[in-house]
């Protein structure tokens, strides 16, 4: 898709229904969200708004794009660092005002089957990343499109964006949607996570600071 292909898609989607729900975390923290569902977004996938506080507070609301994980969100799973991200956003942008857009893309887009399947290569020492081409699959085939349509459908194109990977703010930029600052999100590490988070410097850039180790580094 190209810039201005993408940048006209970003315009066509509409607010379809919107609904407010509590959100409840394992370690007691709970927040209500607007949680706001779309049509015509460019994937056809049901990805969801969650709106926390007032975004309307501020003229650059914060927002994340967190893609789905079953095994991290909602089983505790500490392969990555999903589950830390998402209560950490929820709880950080409720305290601001803003947007976290819960994007279905499990797998870095490629699939829950595929992830894991690429799990049980990871079991056999290839990381995140070489996992994923070993079967044949990106490295990461998340395309943003379908987010920057629900930002649009929600008044926003100006923001700030909390992540640690560049290419979000990279594609969201492409499609019309101006980041204005990006906002790195904590460092969740863990014993079982350590060599997936050095993955993601080495393979994508993203902006963790991580402590070197040599045994990882491969």
């Amino acid at each position: 898709m190209t810039t201005s292909t993408a940048a006209a898609t970003a315009t066509t989607a509409a607010v379809r229904t919107q609904v407010r729900i509590p959100l409840r975390f394992s370690d007691g923290y709970q927040v209500a969200a607007e949680v706001v569902t779309f049509d015509g977004l460019a994937d056809g996938a049901e990805h969801v708004a969650l709106i926390l506080g007032d975004p309307a507070a501020t003229a650059t609301p914060l927002v994340r794009l967190h893609s789905e994980c079953l095994t991290g969100d909602v089983f505790g799973s500490a392969r990555c660092d999903c589950g830390p991200q998402l209560r950490e956003a929820t709880e950080r942008i409720a305290a601001t005002g803003g947007v976290l857009l819960y994007l279905r893309q499990e797998g870095r887009g490629i699939g829950l089957y595929n992830k894991l399947d690429a799990y049980a290569l990871q079991d056999q020492g290839l990381d995140t990343y070489e996992a994923n081409l070993a079967l044949g699959l990106p490295e990461d085939a998340r395309d943003y499109t379908a987010a920057a349509q629900m930002l649009t459908a929600l008044g926003i194109t100006e923001l700030n964006l909390l992540t640690n990977n560049p290419d979000k703010a990279r594609q969201l930029d492409d499609l019309g949607i101006s980041v204005t600052r990006t906002v790195p999100t904590g460092v969740h590490t863990t014993p079982s996570n350590l060599r997936y988070l050095h993955a993601k410097v080495q393979h994508t850039h993203h902006t963790i600071a991580l402590a070197p180790v040599p045994s990882l580094a491969g």
